[in-house]
């Protein structure tokens, strides 16, 4: 199971650090991904962490601003959000699979939680 928390109303060029929290697993062998779909569009994803290589993704759009860390013990994954943008409006999903690699068919899912930037 995943759960993600940390969503909220935040000012342009404001920061939020979402958090995304497993049980019954442990992150550090999953490959991790950070999606997020916005009112009308289509999930996209945002970050990519491959349990092979560690080495992470980052969309073009987030790109400077958007950045992934875990706390271990925690067995938690974060994704910090720096400068935030009225486009980064959405709700954003944590994913897990045991495959390196990051797609909309992975293996477990959070319910979300709404990011909303706006003044």
């Amino acid at each position: 199971q995943l759960v993600e928390s940390g969503g909220g109303l935040v000012q342009p060029g404001g920061s939020l650090r979402l958090s995304c929290a497993a049980s019954g697993f442990t992150l550090d062998y999953y490959t991790l991904g950070w999606y997020r779909q916005a009112p009308g569009k289509e999930r996209e994803g945002v970050t990519c962490t491959s349990n092979s290589g560690g080495s992470t993704w980052i969309a073009d759009s987030v790109k400077g601003r958007f950045t992934v860390s875990r706390d271990t013990a925690k067995n938690t994954v974060y994704l910090q959000m720096n400068n935030l943008k009225p486009d980064d409006t959405a709700v954003y999903y944590c994913a897990a699979d045991p495959v390196p690699h990051c797609s909309d068919g992975m293996n477990y899912w959070g319910k979300g939680t709404l990011v909303t930037v706006s003044s």
